[in-house]
């Protein structure tokens, strides 16, 4: 099975305190012993690695791009699915939907995914079947 992987399931791998870290652990944990195609995208990467430097600073940081993020296949957002998704969150007009989060859905629509593993409940408004 391809899943995609968001910003809110890494978080909540690395972060012992964040209330997802359990179940974040424990599916992570079970997947490791079949075979999945884990996907992200350069701005999860991005907008991942910068929320972690924020709050735990870089040695947390450095353990997440040198132990996690090897697991995924980096998908890069292209101009056309850039502005694909900011013309999505325009019009959606919600404040706490992000750009990112448009530009995974509009990622995940062009590669045909239709699992993610995240704790983001805009995932299942858009219709993705969401892990765990």
């Amino acid at each position: 099975m391809e899943i995609f992987i968001d910003t809110a399931a890494f978080y909540a791998l690395v972060d012992s305190a964040d209330a997802n870290h359990q179940a974040a652990v424990s599916l992570w944990s079970d997947w490791g012993q079949q075979y999945h195609r884990y996907i992200t995208s350069n701005y999860v990467l991005l907008e991942s690695f910068s929320l972690i430097q924020r709050r735990h600073g870089l040695t947390l940081a450095r353990y997440f791009y040198d132990k996690i993020a090897p697991a995924c296949d980096v998908e890069w957002i292209t101009p056309q699915i850039h502005q694909t998704a900011t013309n999505s969150l325009l019009i959606s007009n919600r404040r706490l939907l992000s750009l990112v989060d448009c530009s995974s859905f509009t990622l995940m629509r062009a590669l045909g995914l239709r699992h993610v593993f995240t704790f983001d409940a805009h995932f299942a408004e858009q219709g993705f079947t969401c892990h765990p």
